[in-house]
């Protein structure tokens, strides 16, 4: 397997991602820059979190015309997968491979510590070593994750089972003191309709090895290499 990692000016969790895929998964990966204008011969491409192009206009508005980002898109409308976390999340919700918009957190504040999300679908390729209502734990570090969309929009995810992570309590409701930032739905991570691109607030590549706390965020890394072996 060959993955891409995508780099903004501003990511500041690009090696975090990278070392996950590398040195924990055992991928070969490589760094793109935002001016590059071609992926090359890759089976997965992952955009970072952090602050691209400062978070200007609006935040992921400005990577989202980056040249790569063309080929991005390109990538997965031939069914690529592209995995997107944080920034990548919003950045992707940009550039309308995702729908809806990552607005600033319900009580205006930068949060940055440990949740706890539901799995709410198993059957995607980014979930399938997760069992289903599993509880993840992973930390969140974002000023802008509150995610919306138009009503028509939200019951067309949920119908679809596009909805893939859920804030939840660590006992796996699904309640508003649970929901960190305001999210419609409690929604923190969701696929688009062909399920091979999917964005996500909370970081797993900063849960994937246990001596961080947790080593839940594997799973969704374990997904994505189990379901791209079966195409190889």
């Amino acid at each position: 397997m060959k993955a891409a990692v995508i780099v903004f000016p501003g990511s500041n969790c690009d090696h975090d991602m990278y070392y996950v895929l590398k040195h924990v998964m055992g991928i070969d990966t490589q760094f793109l820059w935002h001016k590059d204008t071609a992926i090359g011969e890759i089976d997965a491409v992952f955009l970072p979190g952090g602050f691209s192009f400062g978070d200007y206009l609006r935040t992921g508005s400005i990577a989202r015309f980056s040249p790569i980002m063309d080929e991005v898109i390109k990538f997965a409308d031939g069914g690529g997968l592209v995995f997107g976390v944080c920034n990548g999340f919003q950045v992707l919700c940009e550039a309308g491979l995702l729908p809806g918009v990552l607005r600033k957190n319900r009580n205006l504040d930068f949060i940055c510590r440990q949740v706890t999300v539901r799995v709410e679908n198993t059957a995607t390729r980014f979930s399938s070593a997760c069992t289903q209502g599993q509880i993840l734990q992973m930390p969140v570090a974002h000023g802008e994750g509150n995610y919306y969309a138009e009503p028509d929009t939200i019951r067309k995810l949920e119908e679809n089972r596009q909805v893939v992570f859920r804030y939840a309590t660590v006992e796996g409701e699904i309640t508003d003191r649970a929901n960190i930032n305001g999210s419609v739905n409690n929604i923190a991570g969701i696929c688009n309709d062909r399920g091979n691109v999917l964005g996500m607030m909370p970081h797993p590549e900063r849960a994937a090895e246990f001596q961080l706390g947790s080593a839940d965020g594997k799973f969704i890394f374990d997904s994505i290499v189990n379901k791209i072996a079966e195409f190889v």
